[in-house]
């Protein structure tokens, strides 16, 4: 088992009330970006460093989803509208840095779900792969 993760998080897991709801709307996000869920278990699914299950419900999040072009920014919300999104804001360049092209839905527990594009841009890898060891010395 090898796993492969991006940049500065761990992970982030997302509290909910409805999976089904919850999993149809980022299964056609994650999907309008190239990627799907990970795995799924009784009561959770993951996708990457993403984590969702049900329960009560602390806060809302802001969720930010890398794009390789401003295509998969428009594709990325449209999915996510007829998912049962609901728009946070269009599509379109923003503030923060030159070239920052993101759009903002609020999923169906109200967090803010972003997908943003950050310019032409060059990589020195795509991910890093870990590989957990099977023994734990502790």
């Amino acid at each position: 088992v090898e796993y492969h993760f991006g940049r500065l998080l761990d992970h982030v897991h997302l509290v909910i009330s409805d999976l089904e709801a919850s999993k149809r709307f980022y299964r056609a996000v994650l999907r309008s970006l190239g990627h799907d869920l990970s795995g799924e278990g009784e009561g959770y699914f993951h996708a990457d460093e993403l984590f969702v299950s049900p329960g009560e419900k602390t806060s809302c999040v802001h969720l930010a989803f890398q794009t390789s072009c401003r295509e998969d920014v428009h594709r990325f919300h449209d999915a996510a509208l007829a998912a049962g999104g609901t728009d946070n804001g269009v599509p379109g360049e923003r503030h923060y840095h030159p070239g920052y092209y993101a759009a903002f839905v609020l999923d169906p527990d109200g967090n803010n779900i972003e997908a943003v594009f950050h310019g032409k841009a060059t990589r020195s890898a795509p991910s890093i792969v870990v590989t957990p060891e099977l023994s734990h010395p502790e």
